[in-house]
Formats: structure tokens, sequence, C-alpha cells
């Protein structure tokens, strides 16, 4: 027992010995930590800088700093006064404000912290493009567009609401500021109210769209609405939209199903101009004289064929490509994508213009279509102003295509 009693004593005193080993080297390394930071800190006294304290433990630097002030009193406050300023590290400024308290309670003299520079009573940032929102295209060519700013003077949201129409350019332009509960109520009441489909749309992409138009008022000799102004230099340097989307060319056989869509019922061939052959259309079904059917059916494929020439030439028929291009997204936004190809396969029959127009199934039913249109108008069944395919605005502002 004495032996045993004895071998504990000797461990317990070994290991008393090894704490008190390791307790002083960690002092000893402390010490040379406290003292390396004060040489930094002595060495930057007269500089004008700082030293680089970052990392350093905050039991460390507070103890230099106690150290600087005891040896250095008024002369280490303007080293301290920066340090609580302008350091990096958020461990040093804390330790520097202590610091500063302690020169104060001492009596010393400390210099006053910078004055921030006044705050600008309106701020401006860079307005950007955060959202976007199209419809789809009515037969006239026109479609509306809803863009959210977000930055410029003051900072929040504006709303840009315009109507864009491939003939003429912009149509129409309104908007201005709007806070997010508003925009989200008028965004539920659109789709509830809109005919046309109403999508989101990449703001880049509708900021080119925007442009585009533009553009399109520049070639058409037309100005855009005066309201305009002070959007167009948030439109100006914006890139054109892109669309790589290949298409089937075996569909474009297929793609007269498209008119038989909603959103398609108001394409067709503007019946303004094609009265002559509507007339002749209808003389030729009302004439009593026999003819064979396949000869009617010459008479009528003829007819047709003049109003696709009218209807689709080489000017017009890059705009029509478009047009399909154009909702071949909004079906594929709506996820219809049977309607999506055949739209982008009419797209490219339309703009392949070593195809006469004539052999475009499209083509051919938008102008069968416009005939009947004309041929309503003719017999006086309905007035020519309300179907005419010419671009129009509205007394109800730019948030509404055309029917």
């Amino acid at each position: 027992m004495t032996s045993a009693a004895g071998k504990a004593r000797a461990r317990a005193a070994a290991e008393a010995r090894a704490r008190a080993d390791d307790a002083a080297a960690r002092a000893s390394a402390t010490a040379a930590a406290e003292a390396a930071c004060l040489v930094a800190l002595e060495g930057h006294l007269d500089a004008g800088s700082l030293p680089d304290l970052g990392g350093t433990a905050e039991s460390l630097l507070d103890a230099a700093l106690r150290e600087l002030v005891r040896r250095h009193g008024a002369a280490s406050a303007p080293l301290v006064r920066r340090l609580a300023d302008e350091a990096g590290d958020k461990t040093a400024r804390k330790a520097a404000r202590r610091a500063l308290y302690r020169l104060e309670q001492a009596g010393v003299a400390v210099p006053a912290a910078p004055t921030p520079p006044p705050a600008a009573v309106v701020k401006r940032e860079r307005e950007r493009a955060i959202r976007s929102w199209l419809s789809g295209i009515d037969g006239s060519g026109s479609r509306a567009a809803w863009i959210i700013f977000e930055g410029g003077v003051g900072g929040g949201l504006r709303l840009c609401s315009l109507i864009l129409n491939d003939e003429v350019g912009i149509l129409e332009v309104a908007g201005g500021p709007i806070t997010r509960r508003r925009l989200d109520a008028e965004l539920a009441s659109l789709r509830e109210s809109q005919k046309l489909p109403w999508i989101d749309s990449p703001p880049e992409r509708t900021r080119g769209l925007v442009a585009e138009a533009l553009a399109v008022n520049e070639r058409a000799g037309t100005r855009p609405p005066a309201e305009f102004s002070r959007w167009r230099p948030l439109f100006e340097s914006a890139p054109p939209p892109e669309d790589d989307a290949p298409a089937d060319p075996a569909l474009a056989d297929h793609a007269g199903a498209l008119l038989e869509l909603p959103e398609l019922m108001g394409w067709f061939v503007d019946p303004a101009v094609i009265q002559e052959e509507s007339v002749a259309r209808l003389e030729m079904q009302d004439s009593r004289i026999i003819v064979a059917d396949h000869i009617k059916a010459e008479r009528e494929a003829a007819i047709v064929d003049r109003v696709v020439e009218k209807g689709f030439s080489e000017e017009s028929r890059p705009r029509w490509a478009r047009r399909f291009r154009e909702m071949a997204l909004v079906f594929a936004a709506t996820g219809r994508d049977e309607p999506a190809r055949l739209a982008r396969a009419a797209a490219a029959a339309l703009a392949d213009m070593a195809q006469p127009a004539t052999r475009v199934a499209v083509a051919r039913g938008l102008a069968a279509r416009g005939l009947e249109v004309a041929g309503e108008v003719a017999l006086g069944r309905v007035r020519l102003a309300d179907v005419t395919r010419e671009p129009r605005t509205h007394a109800g502002g730019a948030a509404s295509a055309a029917p």
C-alpha cells in the first residue's frame, strides 16, 4: 500500500510539473506575441498608416494597446484613433475603441472621429430592368409589354407599359412609380381580363423588342408617343432579341392548324386591301353558270393566289415570319409544345424567300380567312373599320393589345 501511494504521489507530482511547464510555455508564447504586436504598433506611431493586425487575437491586441498607451500616452492617440476608424478587422476596431476610452478617462485629448460626408437627399442608382411580361400578338401585329425598372432617382420600382407594333413601332406608352403590392394586384387583374396570353419574358429580351420597335418608328418616319421620351434612354442601348430555336420544315404543311387556335383567330390578310378579290370570289360563288367543281376550285385557288401575293410581299413576309416566331415562344411558355413547333415551322417557311408565298400553307390559310372577312364586309354584314388589320391605338392605354 505504501509503495502504491508513493507511486501515485510521484505521478501527481510529474503531472503538476508538466502542467506548470505547459503554462509557462503558453505564457511565454503569449508574451512574445504581445511583444510582437506592440512592436508593430510602435512602428506606425508616426507613419500615418496602419499595421497589419489581421488575425490577431482580441486579448493579445487589447494587451498590446494597453502597453502602447502606458508607454507613449498622448503620442499614441492618433494611431489608436486611426485604428478605431479605419482598421479593416472588426476585432482591431473594437480593441482600439476601448483604448481610446482609457485614454479619455486618463485625461488625454483624443482626436475627434472624421465627420462623414453628408448623405445625398436623393440617391441616384443606375436603373436596370428586373422583370418583364409580354402579351401574345394580335392580328394587326401589336402586343403589350410591361417592364419593371429598379433604381434611378430615389430608388424604388417603375413600371413602363407599352404597345408595340411591327409595322408602325411604339404605339402607346404609360407608367411610373409602382409598389410591389400594387404590381401584384395589377398583374392579377391583367391576367383575368387579357384576351391574349400574358407571359413572363427575360427583361433584356423585352428591352430589345422595345428598341426594335423604336427602330421601326424611325424607318417608318413616325414618332413614338411623347411620353416615351423619359423612358427612351433605358432602351436605346438594348441588344436585339435572339431566337435560335430550330424549326422542322416537315411541319410547315401542317401549320395551318394554328389558325384554329383562339390566339390566332384575329390573324388574316387585311380585308381593306383585297376588296377586289373578295368581290370576284362572291360573284363566282353566286354565278348561275354551271361550272365543273374542279374549275370552280381552280378559280378560287387563283383568287387565293392573288390575295397571297398581295398580303405576303417581300416586304411583309419577314414581319409575318417574326410574328409566328414570337408566338412560338408564347406557346412554349404556356406549355404548348406542338403549337410552338408548328409556329416555328410556319415562321421558317415564310422567311424562306426562295419558296413562293403561294406554296406556304399558312399563308394560304391567312389569305382564305381574309377573303371570308372581306366578303362579310362586301355584303354589309360587318364594318371594315371593325375588322381592318391596320394598327390602332386604344383608349384604354397601353395595358392591352387589340382583340
